[in-house]
């Protein structure tokens, strides 16, 4: 009561009080994915470099993050200070004006950049993605393009040799010999779980190399054009007959786990996981995991995805400065020296950064490192399809409108991975999704 008393007597004289100040709390959205819970996991780290800012984090599996991030910066709710978005998200983000440009916030703080933070660094078609306009508007935090990852004790013992540019074919051929469930061994992972970025992202590939294409020049869906359907009978019916069972609750971590448990004889996905089925600590199948190019079908192209799990500042954060402390902190080569010191050089964030590539280090923990960089560097996500198309992306089609699109599509597909109806009656139905869904945007008349 004395002290109150007292505070009352000195502000009614005039005189100054000030009152300690705790650190700035910024919210950080992200995914469950393995990068990015080891980049929770040196919060403390953080926060002793910068006692001025903690770190409240939202963890979330990929379907999730994308629905709550989409609604809260859409609405211009402001609930998140730092949001994790992909390559699809940030031109489309960035012409709607939800997220800053990067390269404006380094003009307006640059006492908040990371010391040595390298933009030109950034292997170009990552940083390309990025960008609107010319602009930078998200830094990535680890980037991939796709591969084949396989068991080599498995192939060894059936005396099979996996080519380093497998084609789908041949893919079938391994995995249906390698198939022994009674015995827990799976010829094939692939995902099967609904979401545009779930099954679509390694099944869109699998299109694109049948010759097949989301739209036409003239924005009509083309899912019921024989290449397409030829694709997806292919792929439902080898995840069916030599894959892992349960596919439609099968993404990308629970086939990492079936891969780096030694269940799996081949999966095709992310090259970002090559650095967690090599490590020890993370993976019980670490020393027999091979590495090969993403499989082509009878076209040549569209095989080798390209993303970037990537960190962006929304319009409405109220804490931008903070934000920027902490995005370029968590993608700048420092960071990825710790993880490499303190993790091993094998499993640092990926894809990102040049200088990642020739460092020595990675090179030695990474063998699969070249053939990673040869996939990013040969994406091209403006020439994916053997027909010409109106969009850009690899296993996307870059229009706001594909993820509502892709993950309808993928829910009704699920039915033709459980049986209950035909590859056919899925891809005719999500055909007139698309169209229905795509006249409403105005794109053409009904």
């Amino acid at each position: 009561m004395k002290k109150l008393i007292l505070l009352l007597v000195l502000l009614a004289i005039g005189v100054s009080v000030s009152f300690a100040q705790g650190p700035t709390e910024i919210t950080i959205i992200t995914v469950n994915n393995p990068d990015m819970v080891v980049m929770q996991s040196f919060t403390d780290e953080f926060e002793a470099l910068h006692p001025d800012i903690s770190l409240n984090w939202v963890v979330l599996p990929e379907n999730e993050l994308r629905q709550r991030v989409t609604t809260d910066v859409a609405t211009g709710t402001g609930t998140f200070d730092v949001v994790t978005v992909g390559t699809f998200e940030v031109p489309i983000w960035a012409e709607n004006g939800w997220i800053f440009s990067m390269d404006d916030l380094f003009e307006e703080f640059p006492d908040a950049i990371q010391p040595n933070y390298n933009v030109d660094d950034l292997i170009p078609p990552i940083r390309s993605g990025l960008s609107f306009d010319g602009e930078l508007h998200a830094v990535p935090f680890y980037g991939e393009s796709s591969m084949t990852f396989y068991n080599t004790r498995l192939f060894e013992e059936a005396g099979l040799e996996m080519p380093l540019q497998p084609t789908w074919e041949q893919i079938r051929e391994f995995a249906c010999q390698l198939h022994d469930p009674e015995n827990g061994q799976f010829g094939i992972v692939l995902r099967g779980l609904p979401g545009w970025g779930e099954v679509f992202a390694p099944l869109t590939t699998v299109i694109n190399t049948f010759g097949g294409r989301w739209f036409d020049e003239n924005w009509e869906p083309q899912l019921t054009a024989p290449e397409t359907v030829e694709a997806v009978n292919f792929y439902v019916n080898l995840v069916n007959e030599c894959g892992a069972p349960g596919a439609t609750g099968i993404g990308f971590t629970e086939a990492l786990t079936l891969m780096s448990q030694g269940q799996a004889a081949i999966w095709v996905d992310a090259t970002v996981a090559a650095g967690f089925l090599t490590n020890p600590e993370q993976s019980e199948a670490f020393d027999e995991i091979g590495f090969a190019q993403a499989p082509v079908g009878p076209v040549d192209k569209g095989n080798n995805w390209l993303w970037a799990w990537s960190l962006a500042i929304p319009t409405t954060s109220p804490h931008v400065e903070e934000a920027l402390t902490f995005v370029t902190w968590a993608t700048s080569q420092d960071y990825i020296e710790l993880v490499g010191e303190t993790n091993g050089w094998g499993s640092v964030p990926p894809g990102t950064r040049i200088s990642t590539y020739e460092r020595p280090e990675y090179q030695e923990a990474a063998p699969f490192a070249p053939l990673v960089l040869e996939a990013i560097e040969d994406a091209d996500p403006t020439d994916a399809t053997r027909d010409p198309v109106p969009y850009v992306g690899v296993q996307f089609v870059g229009i706001p409108e594909f993820q509502s699109i892709g993950t309808d599509v993928s829910q009704v597909l699920a039915e033709a991975f459980v049986g209950n109806i035909t590859v056919e009656e899925a891809l005719a139905e999500g055909n007139e999704i698309a169209r229905e869904q795509m006249a409403d945007a105005g794109y053409y008349d009904n």
